[in-house]
């Protein structure tokens, strides 16, 4: 049970947190060319990359997460012994 937790937690987490990742570096390396050093040109960009990806992915997410609930209670369902 622990394992497809920690499985279900990092299916769901990682593509929003790649795209970050990504629009982070992106917006670092045109930092650095530029020697533009406004902070908030570093976290709008990732904010809306993030709040897209999550408008994106979110019905996928949310399908992953039903599934693992269902998953969990036919598992206490089993142990249970119902």
């Amino acid at each position: 049970m622990a394992r497809d937790a920690m499985m279900t937690i990092l299916k769901v987490s990682v593509p929003v947190l790649l795209i970050g990742l990504i629009v982070g570096l992106v917006v670092s390396i045109f930092q650095a060319t530029t020697q533009i050093q406004e902070q908030s040109l570093h976290f709008v960009p990732k904010i809306i990359a993030m709040l897209a990806a999550l408008l994106l992915l979110g019905s996928w997410m949310l399908t992953v997460l039903k599934e693992f609930t269902i998953r969990m209670f036919e598992g206490m369902l089993k142990f249970i012994g119902m």
